[in-house]
């Protein structure tokens, strides 16, 4: 890893109708417009819908660390992303974001070190840690069966 500061560039151009595009160094250019809530099309990613992927997609790589540090099995994470956007003394923000993480893990792996592991990745998820917007997160672990006879899981069928 880098050594601190980090510096993120983006680019992003538009008209004075039609999508904005959003370019950096090395990446593909992704496409946004207005959500439906703000009468755009709705049928694109915007920065709300960014903002709150983000926050998903932070917490996923944030547990995929802390899982190969602590040597962690898993076989999959879910994370459901909700955000509230709301006025709050005249102003529209984010208030809050909650994440249902639905883990996965080998039969064998005790569930309380993926507790432990998931708790620690919604401490050091760095997308959520700089939002004023707080952030709930629910989790739910589930043994994963597959080629196991007779094992029973608790967490079978939740958020399905």
């Amino acid at each position: 890893m880098d050594a601190f500061p980090h510096c993120y560039s983006v680019v992003a151009t538009a008209h004075a109708e039609g999508d904005v595009t959003l370019t950096a160094d090395r990446l593909s250019a992704l496409r946004s417009a207005s959500p439906a809530e703000f009468d755009g099309p709705g049928d694109q990613w915007s920065p709300e819908t960014f903002l709150v992927g983000a926050v998903a997609d932070c917490f996923i790589l944030a547990f995929r660390a802390v899982a190969t540090a602590s040597k962690l099995p898993w076989t999959s994470l879910r994370c459901v992303a909700v955000g509230t956007l709301d006025r709050v003394d005249r102003v529209t923000q984010f208030t809050n974001v909650t994440l249902r993480a639905h883990l996965s893990i080998p039969a064998g792996t005790q569930p309380d070190r993926a507790r432990q592991a998931l708790k620690k990745a919604e401490r050091t998820c760095l997308i959520s840690n700089s939002l004023k917007a707080t952030t709930q997160v629910e989790t739910e672990i589930e043994l994963d069966t597959d080629n196991v006879e007779d094992a029973a899981c608790p967490y079978a069928g939740a958020w399905d």
